[in-house]
């Protein structure tokens, strides 16, 4: 006997409804929970958890007052705080170099440009090197001027204003005209100068690593790169009162490589590192 169409196609609907609730629902599902089984990679489909959290999410090493404790190694900087509630980036990007200047510092608001200063400021003073690099000032802010010439884009130069310092500015004069320190409230872009950045004297490749002054895009990265490391391990090794071969051996032990041999960079987990130094 023949279906009408219509029960057929129903049918028919039923039947890849059924299949693909035990390939899709069933089957699938089971298959990864299998793969997690599999050694070597139970504990991170776990989730890699240990006492003080997961091995897959960074941790800040700070006191209350949010300053480095020195006998740890520190992660990079974090845009949510390593707050897995507040995962994601600052959305600041290449072209953020002016700061929002205010009266009152909570209304201030810092360019990446002068993040990425004050930190590499702040953990060359922790680590004993210079923290200088390009495009910063000495007190650790964007170096950057606005430059207005006679003819907007064109001209001899009118007028020059270090827009990120109210205070002394970090250069003098600027092709012939005295530098202006900045007021608060003016936007020296919309009166018609032209924004540039001053690289001065710093070197190519700071003494601070990259990695150490910028946060990652989830703001969560467990890792920092041997380079940030190296830099750390002789003040752990100072504060601990230990064997710098030692805290070197210990980096090196919980450096990994490059994922399948080509894809990425090396990196140390922070928290698996500062575990083993206490011990746990």
């Amino acid at each position: 006997m023949r279906l009408p169409s219509w029960l057929s196609q129903h049918l028919a609907a039923l039947r890849a409804l059924l299949l693909f609730t035990v390939l899709l629902g069933l089957a699938y599902p089971l298959l990864f929970v299998g793969a997690g089984k599999i050694p070597g990679m139970s504990d991170r489909a776990a989730g890699s958890l240990v006492s003080s959290g997961s091995l897959l999410i960074g941790q800040s090493f700070t006191d209350a007052a949010g300053n480095p404790v020195p006998e740890y190694f520190q992660s990079r900087p974090s845009a949510g705080g390593y707050d897995p509630d507040a995962t994601g980036a600052s959305n600041l990007g290449p072209e953020s170099v002016v700061d929002v200047l205010a009266d009152d510092p909570d209304d201030a608001s810092p360019s990446l440009l002068t993040q990425v200063c004050a930190r590499s400021r702040a953990i060359g003073e922790l680590e004993g090197v210079d923290g200088g690099r390009p495009y910063c000032t000495a007190d650790g802010v964007g170096a950057v001027l606005a430059v207005f010439r006679r003819d907007g884009f064109t001209g001899p130069v009118t007028r020059v204003v270090s827009v990120n310092q109210t205070g002394t500015p970090f250069l003098a004069r600027y092709e012939g005209v005295t530098v202006e320190a900045a007021r608060v409230g003016e936007d020296y872009r919309a009166l018609g100068g032209v924004i540039t950045p001053i690289r001065g004297g710093a070197p190519a490749e700071p003494a601070v690593p990259a990695d150490a002054v910028t946060a990652s895009g989830s703001g969560l990265d467990p890792h920092i790169s041997p380079a940030y490391a190296a830099l750390q391990a002789p003040r752990v090794a100072r504060e601990r009162g230990i064997d710098l071969g030692r805290v070197r051996e210990l980096i090196a032990a919980h450096t990994d490589g490059r994922a399948l041999g080509f894809l990425g960079q090396p990196a140390v987990n922070v928290l698996e590192l500062n575990l083993a130094l206490d011990g746990r």
